[in-house]
This record gives C-alpha cells, structure tokens and sequence, in this order.
C-alpha cells in the first residue's frame, strides 16, 4: 500500500522525469513528502516564484523534448504559473504542471484557494484533468505524459485534490513511459513533393518546431544544399539549422528583414516543415493569403490539428520531423535554375552582420560580434521578451550544436528562468542569457534558485532605464507623449548579483566588454553583467530620436 502523493511520484520516475521545478505548497505534502526519498532519480528544484518554475519547466521541455515538470500549490500558485503554461502552449513544447487542489469533498463551494482547472486551463494547454479517483494516477499520469510529448507537443495540466494524495492505494505504479514512433511520411506524397519542387522557378524551405532529435535537420540540410534551395526558419527556431549552411538565409519573425519577407511573399512553391503559421512567421497573415495562399503550399506536421488551421495547403503529409527529414534526405536533389535566387538571401543574411556604431556607451553590435568569435560551439543561449532580444535572436549565428531558448510567446522574464534550467541540464556548457532591465526584473529572485541548485549561468542585462518595445511603439504612434515606460528607479544590477552570491559587474564603455566577459567565464558562481546601453541605441538601424521624427513628420504628433 502508498498513498498518491507516493504512487504520483513514482509514476513520474518510471516515466523517466528527472527534474521537477516548483514552490512548495501545503495541498500536495504528500508528494514533497514522496521526493525526500528521490535524490539523485527525480530532484526538486525549489524555485522562488511559480512564474520561475513554469518558464524552467516550459525550457527544460524545450531544450530536452522530455515534459518539463512543474509542481505548484492550488489558486494563487497555479494562476502565477500560468504564464508558463501559455508559452509552452505557444512554443509547441512538451510540460507537464501539478496542481494542488481542494479535497474532492470540498469542490463547488469556492474553498480555500479553489479554481476549476478544467476551466482556467482549458483554453491554454493542450489538454487539463483533475484526478479524482486515486488508482486512476497511473492511466492519468501516463495520459499526460503521451499528450506532452505527441503530434504537437505542449503543456498538460493535472489537478491533484488533497485527498487523492494522502488516500492510501495498492495500485501499482507505471513501469516506464510509452514509446510513441513517429507517423512516417507515404512515398507517393514525397514523390508528388520532389515533382513540385522540380517544377518550381522560386522554391522555399520554412521550418521550425522544437521536437527535433538525433540528426534532426541535417537531412534537410543535405537536401537543401545538394538542390540550392533557401531555408528560413520560423520565429525563434533559427538554432535547429545550422546558419553557417550556404542555405540558411534567416528567421521569419518580429521585426523580419525585407529579403526574408521577399523569400517568402515571391516563392512559388513553399515547403513547410514542422512549422506552425502563427502571426510572425507570416508578417500577420500578410505573406500568404488566408485561406489559400498564392504559393503553392506543401505542410508537414505530425498534427492533423495544424494542417489546414491557417492555410489550405496542395499538399499535405502528416509526419513527425524526424522521420521527414530522413525521407526527404533519401530524395534525390532537385535541379532548377533558382541558385541565384539562394544566393541573393544568403548575401542578404551576411549583409544583416554588418552594422553602423551605435550611439551608446555599449555598442551592442560589437558586443555580439565579439560573441561570435569566442563563445563556443554547443553554447546554449536564452533570452526573455522586448527589443533587446533582436540582438541574440538576429546577431548571434547558431551551430548544429548550438541552442536558442526564447519565448515564441513573446513573454517577459523567461530568459533568467531558461538559463537556470538549461545550466543544470548542461552544467558543462556555456550557458549566456540575454536580458533587458525590465525583463530581468520579472525573474531577477530566480538568481536564488540558480544558488540553491548549482546553476552558473551568465546573464547580460541591456540596462537601457526603458521598457524598449512599448517605448518604440509610443515613438511611432504618439511621439512627445512618453507615458509609463521609463525607469528611473532602477537597483544596482551588480550588487544584487553579488548579493545573491553571482560575480556581478557594470560594463560602462564597449572596450571593457571583452575583458569582463572573460572574467564572468571564468567565475564559479555565474555572473551578471550590467551592460551600459543608451535608450538612443533601441534598434540596431534605427535610433529612438529618429523614430519621433519620422512619426512627427507623417503629422503623428499632437
């Protein structure tokens, strides 16, 4: 016999759950109680905030294609965690959240803390339950599990009241996690595919999702190379193709570069992998015409539930990535005469590189040009929300062993969250948040997590004193009238580090970057670097003064 908080985690170890991020809460003891006895097999990292959890939770999915879990109490633990169930909805990323619930002999009378999660989540995750018969935590459990890592993988969440936990169960717990294959592409629509291609004059590879594994988008790559066709990825997707390909030509996403936009709106055939058409892989449903687009459309994806949800595509294959990929690797190249066309993208990716000094006393574009050239190959980078994220997501160049974690969410605070999960999955690796001041403020106490668990990873805060994205739609729309984006209380960015036990230091000029990286490298604890930046540097092409002007001069300003 077990009561349910034991049996849950025991389940959770047979699936193979190895981290757990949560806030303890006194509606489910009986599982804390359960993890005392799992060090080592399913650690619980205690997190400072439910946010931080959920968003450590939603990146471990990302960034190992296993559920991230996340435990939080009932009510006000559950609504703080939401923002991290919403942004694994969004990034397509298996999680798993637990929560705490009212015994099942209190439900309907608004007790203490009770929601209905059905109702809350139901709407944000890909599936939500509560348990209410105890020996159903196994069929539950290994539900969830499935539904997190399937066709569109996303977030589950499971309501556990109080009782079902503490009831005591001779139901046996899973013996391990279903193995799930992936629907394999039918030869005669990868044949009807390459004969599109074929006869294609403008042909286009748009790829993202993060349920990549193995070789992942190699075969693509090899297939993309041999037949001189451009690759674009979707919003923040860039890191699962290597952009050093002669075929990687650039993301689709907020703030997309012409050449992109032109890629995508004058192809003639559109080979979409793995991808989900959202608003920014699209320009806003610009690029293509709702509900039957102009190019000739080919969508693979492993859910039936995302083909044909936007756009009417010619061909559609269900098929999971991986196994995609490696059939479309066994094709034969296509041959046409769109190498020029390949080649004007590339040369416009490159050209991306190359900007003007910036008026600040830290110059952004040769901060991330000298990460280019130092920071490793298997670096692991992450960042939060707000236009300072341009400058990990447009100025870094990843490899085939390198990895984004960024929100397709557009949600701010999960970059410091993100850095501390991947550092503990990868504790050997290079592991450099970007943050900007707002957004670092969002999760900035998750630093005592990071202490707690032994997670070392660097964080650079692009301290510029505004919310930087809100600031520049105000300059564009309603210039002179500046209304509730300014900071001007902000902490000691490097005393707080320091006194959460992280190397902290402040980066004034662009020719003390280098050195004070080398030594946040170098440091044991982790570090945060507080980065200088003027709010006259908003963009990389384009300063705040000139965004007013230009706003003043179209008769925007009253």
């Amino acid at each position: 016999m077990r009561n349910g908080g034991q049996l849950l985690v025991e389940c959770l170890v047979a699936l193979g759950a190895r981290k757990a991020f949560g806030v303890p809460g006194e509606s489910y003891l009986a599982v804390l109680d359960a993890l005392h006895d799992t060090h080592g097999k399913l650690d619980y990292v205690l997190c400072r905030q439910e946010g931080g959890a959920s968003f450590m939770a939603a990146a471990f999915g990302k960034l190992t294609g296993q559920p991230g879990l996340c435990m939080v109490t009932r009510g006000p633990g559950a609504t703080n965690a939401a923002i991290g169930v919403h942004t694994a909805m969004q990034d397509s990323v298996p999680m798993i959240l637990f929560v705490g619930q009212v015994g099942t002999d209190m439900k309907g009378r608004e007790a203490f803390q009770e929601l209905d999660y059905r109702a809350v989540f139901g709407t944000m995750a890909k599936w939500a339950v509560e348990i209410d018969r105890i020996e159903r935590i196994p069929e539950i459990l290994a539900r969830a599990w499935s539904t997190a890592i399937s066709g569109r993988p996303g977030p589950v969440v499971v309501a556990l009241p109080e009782d079902m936990l503490t009831s005591m169960t001779d139901a046996a717990p899973l013996r391990g996690p279903v193995e799930i294959t992936e629907p394999h592409p039918d030869p005669a629509a990868m044949e009807r595919l390459r004969e599109m291609l074929a006869g294609a004059e403008r042909p286009l590879i748009l790829y993202g999702g993060c349920n990549w594994k193995g070789q992942g988008t190699r075969p693509i790559q090899r297939f993309a190379e041999a037949s001189d066709i451009p690759v674009v990825s979707v919003f923040r997707y860039q890191d699962q193709f290597d952009n050093h390909s002669p075929s990687f030509c650039g993301e689709a996403g907020v703030g997309m570069m012409p050449h992109v936009k032109a890629l995508i709106r004058e192809a003639d055939v559109i080979l979409a992998i793995n991808a989900r058409f959202g608003e920014n892989a699209t320009d806003g449903y610009t690029l293509l015409d709702v509900p039957q687009p102009r190019q000739r459309l080919i969508h693979v994806h492993g859910s039936d539930r995302e083909i044909g949800k936007v756009y009417c595509p010619e061909l559609a294959i269900q098929s999971g990535p991986n196994a995609f990929a490696e059939a479309l690797g066994a094709l034969a190249p296509v041959k046409g005469r769109w190498g020029a066309w390949r080649a004007e993208g590339r040369v416009a990716y490159e050209a991306g590189f190359d900007l003007p000094d910036l008026p600040s006393p830290v110059d952004m574009g040769k901060v991330c040009a000298h990460l280019r050239a130092t920071l490793p190959e298997d670096m692991i980078v992450t960042n939060g929300a707000g236009n300072f994220a341009i400058w990990s997501g447009r100025f870094l160049k990843f490899g085939p062993e390198a990895r984004l974690l960024a929100p397709q969410s557009g949600a701010m605070g999960y970059g410091v969250p993100a850095a501390i999960a991947a550092k503990l999955v990868h504790p050997a690796k290079t592991v450099l948040c970007f943050a900007g001041d707002g957004d670092f403020q969002m999760t900035s106490q998750e630093l005592a997590s990071a202490a707690q668990a032994g997670a070392q990873p660097i964080i650079l805060v692009l301290n510029n004193g505004i919310y930087g994205t809100i600031r520049a739609h105000q300059e564009r729309n309603y210039p002179t009238r500046v209304s509730g984006t300014e900071m001007t209380a902000n902490p000691d960015f490097a005393a707080l580090a320091r006194a959460y036990g992280f190397h902290g230091e402040r980066v004034e000029r662009t020719e003390d970057f280098a050195a004070a990286f080398e030594r946040a490298l170098a440091s044991p604890t982790g570090a945060v670097l507080d980065l200088v930046i003027s709010p006259e540097a908003l963009t990389p092409r384009q300063t705040l003064s000139q965004m007013r002007e230009g706003a003043l001069a179209a008769g925007k300003g009253r």
